[in-house]
């Protein structure tokens, strides 16, 4: 049986805007799509106008069907948990009793759980034992592929033959996805390009200019490289959409949170506020990052300015003072 035939009916938990985009993609795909959310009202509003609030334009087709029953995600033949990484586990333990035994189970979240320092294929293990873990990243932007345009992701389970067959389900005309059997790799970039990204936006936000950007990218993808190859991510996965590609496009516009509240805290506003109200990854990532690089001694010093300024331990322009004053050393 081919894989356009197996998984037919993909579930995604979570109706928020990239959740609502992924549900859109597989309904492009051939796809029939149960939405969850557990806001009824939100579920409600969904269903009456047919189109995603925070994705101007985007209209639901009849074969996405949004809903608040946790029930009706028993017939499905795979899902995608698209929660942030915090809320991953609340939400994989709440759907559990609805779950068929062997379930594909795909995270789309970007992040390390705060105290356990897990990943996000690893919280579904634990969540929900009798499912297959798999794990969706690459550089991409909700709206663009709510609208249908060009995008890359990486689709990655331990399970080559899993990610193959998933991959081939969700593939279409707009959404290319390539399969990997490395998501360790793929997460450690989702995850640490956040942190990089704040960075990045902390610069331009600080009037550091285009040259201190390419400086802190080259030197920050150096360092989720040094932290990737300690928990055995793969080079090419590193250098890969999920790595290389979602860097470059995380670290360059204030479309992407992560920037945008880095650029919030270069100019001056201090971590609570800076985010805006819209949810920063990178930001609950930065301290776990850090932690778990200080336990294997791997040397990531702007991830631990990041983390610090985020903490109130240190000012932006005193943080970016001590990165300048640092030895000179060789580049690798």
């Amino acid at each position: 049986m081919s894989a356009k035939s197996r998984y037919r009916t993909i579930g995604v938990a979570g109706a928020g805007a990239f959740g609502t985009a992924l549900a859109l993609a597989a309904a492009r795909a051939g796809r029939r799509v149960v939405l969850w959310a557990r806001d009824a009202e939100t579920v409600a509003s969904l269903r009456e106008k047919r189109e995603a609030p925070r994705l101007p334009g985007a209209k639901l087709p009849e074969a996405i069907e949004p809903t608040s029953d946790i029930a009706l995600l028993a017939g499905v033949e795979a899902l995608i948990l698209a929660v942030p990484t915090q809320a991953l586990r609340s939400a994989a333990t709440l759907l559990a009793p609805a779950l068929p035994k062997g379930l594909p189970v795909i995270s789309a979240a970007k992040g390390i759980e705060q105290g356990s320092g897990r990943f996000t294929t690893q919280i579904i293990a634990e969540a929900l034992p009798q499912a297959c873990p798999a794990v969706l990243s690459g550089p991409s932007f909700a709206a663009d592929i709510a609208r249908g345009l060009p995008t890359a992701l990486s689709l990655a389970s331990a399970d080559a033959a899993l990610a193959k067959a998933l991959a081939e389900a969700l593939n279409s005309s707009a959404l290319r996805l390539y399969h990997s059997n490395d998501p360790r790799g793929v997460e450690i970039g989702g995850a640490a390009k956040n942190v990089l990204a704040i960075a990045a936006g902390i610069a331009i936000g600080l009037g550091l200019g285009e040259s201190a950007r390419a400086a802190l990218v080259a030197r920050g993808f150096a360092e989720l490289r040094r932290f990737g190859e300690a928990h055995g991510a793969q080079a090419e996965t590193l250098m890969g959409l999920s790595g290389l590609g979602d860097v470059v496009l995380s670290c360059a516009t204030a479309q992407s949170r992560n920037f945008a509240y880095g650029q919030a805290l270069g100019q001056g506003k201090t971590p609570t506020d800076a985010s805006g109200g819209r949810l920063a990854e990178g930001a609950f990532t930065a301290s776990v990052l850090v932690e778990m690089a200080r336990a294997e001694a791997i040397d990531m010093p702007i991830a631990e300015a990041v983390s610090s300024i985020i903490a109130g331990a240190v000012g932006v322009r005193e943080a970016v003072a001590e990165l300048l004053a640092r030895p000179v050393r060789a580049e690798n």
